[in-house]
């Protein structure tokens, strides 16, 4: 089973949602956790969690990744993606088990790889989540979505638009990919900003989990 850094619900009284961050190649879950202490304040009942990747990392192997990247093709991806999916649904399944919540108080926010992992699990869950948040990322195995989709739960892509490692034209292709299969997409490039997130995507993420929650403005 995964594990990672968690955080409990600001309010201190139990969860009523929760945000699973899923971190990027070469990092770990404590990369992303502060995400979930940047978003606390506003978010005070729901709980964080950031689920450290299942393989260590080939740059730095006390670093982790979801699958290796070796020549980066699109099968690739797809192939590690999927391989690693089981892995994540279950440690998804057991942290909504743990807090007494469901598929619907549920978000996935993922960073260069997380975010093809979030894309790769999240609609393949047979029960809608609330909503996905993809940084810096690409979906794997795009023509494969449209007949793999079992729910399509609203997506919010940002992305730098001087990324040096996953270029920003994987923006409006992963976006119209998610479209075609029927998802309700909303898209945000960031002039200047590389491989990163940076205030402007936090927030953008903020206001869409706060949209997809039904949770009034702090």
């Amino acid at each position: 089973m995964l594990d990672g850094p968690r955080l409990a619900p600001a309010s201190g009284g139990p969860a009523r949602k929760l945000v699973i961050l899923l971190h990027g190649v070469g990092a770990n879950g404590r990369d992303l956790i502060d995400i979930g202490a940047h978003w606390a304040p506003i978010f005070p009942d729901a709980a964080f969690a950031a689920p450290d990747a299942p393989d260590p990392s080939d740059w730095d192997p006390a670093m982790r990744q979801w699958f290796r990247l070796g020549v980066r093709d699109a099968h690739e991806y797809w192939l590690g993606a999927a391989a690693a999916a089981p892995k994540l649904d279950a440690f998804i399944d057991a942290e909504l088990a743990h807090h007494g919540l469901v598929d619907a108080d549920l978000a996935l926010v993922g960073f260069s790889q997380g975010t093809m992992m979030a894309l790769q699990v999240g609609p393949r869950r047979a029960r809608p989540m609330a909503g996905i948040i993809g940084y810096s990322g690409r979906i794997a195995g795009p023509e494969r979505l449209a007949a793999e989709a079992r729910s399509r739960p609203p997506v919010l892509l940002v992305h730098g638009a001087q990324d040096e490692v996953i270029p920003v034209a994987a923006l409006a292709e992963t976006a119209a990919v998610l479209r075609g299969a029927g998802f309700r997409v909303e898209t945000i490039e960031r002039p200047g900003l590389p491989h990163g997130i940076d205030a402007v995507g936090l927030s953008a993420g903020a206001a869409f989990l706060r949209q997809v929650f039904g949770t009034a403005a702090a």
